[in-house]
């Protein structure tokens, strides 16, 4: 069935290393794999494995030192406009309302005023958001701050959505909720998501395939598809396995 699916993104051989007068430091090394049109895609990794780094190669923020990514079958180099990223630190603009923030990507690509407010409106409903539009982010709990990201992302009409482990700093319960949330949007506006989380049960709950990367410098140990239907139960047979099965080959953070 894959073989029938459309390739958004091809990541082929990418590797980064930094350099210094003195050494040298490799992050992530020669990494392939393909990012599908409409899929939730999680990338899974011990702490401090080059995820962010990769992630930051993917959206253009960062040079690669080696390797190609191409996105719709054309090679992209630099920021791809198509492409947008929630990242774990939101740095919302503690002066500015929720509408606001929600609207600073589409202020900044000049949409007048009346569109970008009708944009920002619907995003921020879609979150669950209605009824704090004008309310500011200290006024807001970690969650809701974590639903303002999202729909600032979402706003600025991204093909393919990068979230950079979002949930990291939220409570069990809270997270647990943002799971669901997140997975309620992806399947109302089918947009390709590029997930990537330490935690190997929010990987099994929410992703269509895994991608597994070893500790750094990271490549990629396993790809794992993720065939248990949806709404997932994380007490499952099934589910356990799965979860078992990554964990077993999952290196220890360093």
């Amino acid at each position: 069935m894959e073989q029938l699916r459309i390739k958004k993104m091809e990541i082929k051989r990418v590797s980064k290393t930094f350099y210094n007068k003195n050494s040298y430091f490799t992050a992530i090394n020669n990494i392939s794999f393909d990012v599908y049109d409409g899929e939730f895609l999680v990338i899974l990794g011990p702490g401090r494995c080059g995820k962010t780094v990769l992630l930051n190669i993917i959206a253009g923020l960062e040079e690669k030192t080696e390797g190609t990514i191409l996105y719709n079958g054309r090679e992209i180099n630099g920021v791809n406009p198509e492409v947008g990223m929630v990242f774990q630190k939101l740095a919302l603009l503690p002066f500015k309302t929720v509408i606001e923030n929600v609207e600073l990507g589409l202020k900044f690509r000049n949409i007048p005023k009346s569109k970008r407010r009708e944009i920002a409106e619907y995003y921020i409903d879609l979150v669950g958001l209605k009824g704090f539009e004008n309310s500011y982010p200290k006024e807001l709990s970690g969650g809701m701050k974590q639903r303002v990201g999202i729909a600032r992302a979402y706003a600025n009409n991204p093909k393919v959505l990068i979230m950079d482990e979002p949930f990291g700093q939220l409570d069990a319960q809270t997270r647990y909720l943002m799971q669901n949330e997140i997975l309620r949007i992806w399947e109302q506006e089918k947009r390709t998501i590029i997930f990537v989380t330490n935690n190997i049960e929010e990987a099994c709950y929410l992703g269509d395939r895994i991608i597994l990367l070893s500790k750094c410098p990271a490549k990629v140990k396993e790809i794992y598809h993720v065939n248990i239907p949806r709404p997932r139960n994380m007490v499952s047979k099934e589910f356990l396995d799965l979860r078992a099965k990554i964990s077993d080959n999952t290196d220890l953070a360093i």
